[in-house]
């Protein structure tokens, strides 16, 4: 189950999707949701899901990688479903005890997981194809206006990119501890819900200590580099806006203003 997460996972390559800028990347992906949260009908989704597979055949990331990080979230995707379906009123389809299966909250439970889905699979492709310094100095470039208001823009950007950065290194932890657990006779797999947590509680102690030393290090090493925040800093690697970046902009929020039409005309 662990290794099902791929969240901060970035896999290289030289797709035109690799190559577009991080900030181009990080609007698109605004504009991604915006359009997602606006679509309201079959076609809208459908359209939605053409753009997230066009997406994911142009990154050449493997289809597997998407599937498998939809995995953990199965869970709240099936139960979000569940309650659109059975709580939501309308045209009764079939009654089961005091339970209402409408026709409209099979349609919203429809809409709901697709939602989701793609949602889920469209922004993962921003860390599957954007190395986390890029996408620091990506955020940062987008909010440097912030720092007029004295926002820690830079700071802000550091922490979310050391946070992806050290998720797969967590879990990656966490699956060792739990395999060396798993041979000294530890179950996590069998008994109810309650035993199961409980037999989880063990492995938070290594790795809470294992989390606290690699951020001791992190800092240490930080500091041994003279490390002392954004101001007066320089970047090996430089953002260069590029035409493709406009263009694939520019294609993003066609799509969202298509979204947006489809929604007024009620397709």
């Amino acid at each position: 189950m662990l290794r099902d997460i791929t969240l901060g996972q970035y896999f290289p390559g030289d797709s035109i999707v690799h190559r577009l800028d991080a900030r181009c990347k990080l609007i698109a992906v605004v504009l991604f949701i915006a359009a997602l949260f606006t679509a309201e009908s079959y076609v809208g989704y459908a359209l939605m899901f053409c753009v997230t597979a066009g997406m994911i055949a142009l990154s050449h990331i493997p289809l597997k990688s998407i599937v498998r990080g939809l995995k953990p979230v199965m869970v709240i995707i099936i139960f979000t479903a569940v309650l659109n379906m059975f709580f939501t009123p309308g045209t009764e389809l079939f009654h089961v005890w005091k339970i209402t299966v409408t026709q409209e909250g099979v349609v919203r439970a429809v809409y709901m997981v697709l939602r989701i889905s793609l949602l889920i699979a469209g922004t993962f492709l921003l860390t599957y194809t954007t190395p986390p310094i890029a996408l620091t100095d990506g955020m940062e470039s987008l909010f440097n206006p912030l720092k007029k208001l004295h926002v820690p823009v830079h700071e802000m950007a550091m922490m979310m990119s050391m946070a992806l950065r050290f998720i797969p290194t967590l879990i990656s932890e966490t699956d060792k501890i739990m395999s060396a657990q798993r041979a000294r006779g530890a179950d996590f797999e069998t008994g109810s819900l309650v035993q199961r947590a409980k037999a989880l509680l063990p492995l938070l102690v290594p790795l809470f200590v294992s989390a606290f030393r690699r951020a001791d290090e992190l800092a240490v090493a930080m500091e041994s580099r003279c490390y002392h925040g954004g101001d007066g800093r320089t970047r090996m690697k430089q953002l260069v806006w590029h035409t493709r970046d406009t263009v694939a902009i520019l294609v993003m929020v066609l799509i969202l203003a298509a979204v947006i039409v489809l929604r007024h005309f009620g397709l």
